[in-house]
């Protein structure tokens, strides 16, 4: 999988078709290279359905090598789009301007969010970074891998509801930065708002990080969960930084239940592996 010096490239110079049919070689990991979806569209609710797995070690297992056996574009699609996803209800888009290699979890995290998902253990954590359709915002996009079975997951997602993280302002995940791309100047100082998505019936937390593409920094933060709310009259707020947050982790986390499903139950053509 290519780095981010390299990834970065896919977004830069006026042969950008050419670099995007190129990245369709790009793959989660060692080996698999199979069709590449071209896009997403968000189509993010409850979850009534049974669960993915059944929570035995062994399916916990196979689900884990999906960041292994999935081409990167079917997790981290190229183009996302979500139909009234933005403030006001708003239609949303967003191009990926850089994929990380996948790392350890080491730095990923502001240290207190780290302690509170370190129960959950880190295999591996994949990140990709997007620009919106006005190149006003960038998101970073990031999916870890957890080594804890289902009862670890089960906890973790139980605290995560039940202390109302999702809407405390000091458990904030971190950026990457792309050289080149709108999202050059992304670092701490620039994190608007967040979303994280911890998985109860999975071995994964999605989350996804926004901030501007102009490099400024943004004092008053907020959770997607505030950012997001009627009345809400802060930066991230305003400027829709929380839909960008939620809109993307909602997406990469859609896709990865119904690729982990296809990986695992394998009952209709074109998603035997």
């Amino acid at each position: 999988m290519a780095g981010p010096s390299d990834a970065g490239a896919e977004y830069r110079g006026g042969t950008r078709g050419r670099r995007v049919a190129a990245a369709l070689s790009l793959v989660l990991g060692l080996g698999l290279i199979g069709g590449a979806v071209a896009g997403a569209v968000i189509n993010h609710g409850p979850r009534d359905e049974p669960p993915v797995v059944d929570g035995s070690p062994e399916a916990f297992a196979k689900a884990r090598q999906v960041w292994r056996e999935t081409p990167v574009d079917q997790i981290f699609p190229r183009t996302v789009r979500g139909a009234a996803g933005g403030p006001g209800g708003a239609d949303k888009a967003w191009t990926r301007i850089g994929v990380a290699a996948p790392t350890g979890c080491t730095g990923a995290f502001d240290p207190l969010l780290q302690r509170v998902l370190a129960p959950a253990g880190c295999v591996r954590l994949l990140r990709a970074t997007y620009v919106d359709s006005t190149s006003t915002t960038v998101t970073t996009v990031g999916l870890l891998v957890t080594s804890g079975e289902a009862p670890a997951m089960r906890a973790l997602n139980q605290r995560w509801t039940a202390e109302h993280l999702g809407e405390r302002g000091d458990l904030l995940p971190k950026p990457v930065a792309f050289p080149g791309t709108p999202a050059a100047s992304f670092g701490d100082p620039q994190r608007g708002s967040w979303d994280v998505q911890v998985s109860a019936d999975l071995p994964f937390v999605v989350y996804a990080v926004s901030g501007f593409a102009d490099g400024r920094a943004v004092p008053d933060r907020q959770p997607a969960d505030k950012a997001t709310a009627d009345g809400a009259t802060t930066t991230p707020a305003q400027a829709g930084l929380g839909y960008d947050a939620t809109g993307l982790a909602s997406a990469v986390d859609d896709r990865l239940h119904a690729t982990v499903g296809a990986l695992l139950h394998p009952t209709t053509p074109g998603t035997e592996k």
